[in-house]
């Protein structure tokens, strides 16, 4: 009996510690395909704003309302459901914002990475992220010229920032914005619509960053 219990005991714990582990996922619909989101742990309070935000429909029918091509791709302003073509986006949020999550080096804005918009430092020294307003890293290839030049702007920023040999490593091979670490929270990443999302970056856009044809997302759900 006495083994049978410790067994029982064994694989709750285990149950338990999956359970702990295993992250949310968000799906996404958008006019240009689907995109997989996987949300870290590491980050509860952003992720659990997202989720709540995403089962209260919110982020349905907004627009990717300002895009960069070969930096990222950026949504969640309200005004968007309903805008008329050619109005500047980007301005509107909800009514509160988010302590800042920082968790680099563990955490940082690779491609496909998705983190939270913010105010600039002016007007925002705590890092506090935006209630709504996320962005899906695209980025670029770094050489190892360029990975230098990123280091020592990052050694300006209070406290330093040092990219880990796993960072370099993935910005030469596969991309992402390092100039953008340890100033935003990244609370999640891309696992599924890569190829959306370089689809999205690419698009027309006009003065303001807005794409010409808009970039929707259809629909929102929590899958995991």
């Amino acid at each position: 009996m006495r083994k049978i219990f410790a067994l029982l005991m064994i694989i709750m714990t285990s149950t338990m510690i999956y359970a702990q582990d295993k992250r949310r996922v968000v799906m996404m619909q958008t006019t240009a395909g689907n995109i997989r989101i996987e949300l870290y742990n590491e980050t509860p309070l952003h992720r659990d704003n997202f989720v709540r935000l995403v089962n209260e429909h919110f982020y349905d029918s907004l627009l990717f309302h300002r895009v960069i091509k070969s930096f990222m791709i950026q949504a969640g302003d309200p005004m968007s459901r309903h805008a008329q073509p050619g109005v500047f986006l980007g301005d509107s949020s909800l009514n509160y914002t988010i302590p800042a999550e920082i968790r680099t080096p563990q955490i940082y804005h690779k491609r496909g990475a998705v983190a939270m918009a913010r105010e600039p430092d002016e007007v925002n020294p705590e890092q506090r992220s935006s209630s709504c307003q996320f962005y899906i890293v695209w980025g670029k290839r770094f050489s190892s010229q360029a990975i230098e030049r990123v280091q020592e702007r990052l050694d300006t920023i209070k406290g330093g920032i040092k990219l880990t040999d796993e960072m370099i490593s993935t910005y030469r091979k596969t991309g992402g914005t390092p100039h953008l670490d340890g100033t935003y929270t990244v609370f999640g990443e891309v696992t599924e619509g890569l190829d959306v999302i370089e689809h999205i970056q690419a698009v027309m856009t006009d003065d303001d960053d807005r794409p010409v044809d808009d970039q929707r997302i259809l629909k929102a759900i929590v899958v995991e």
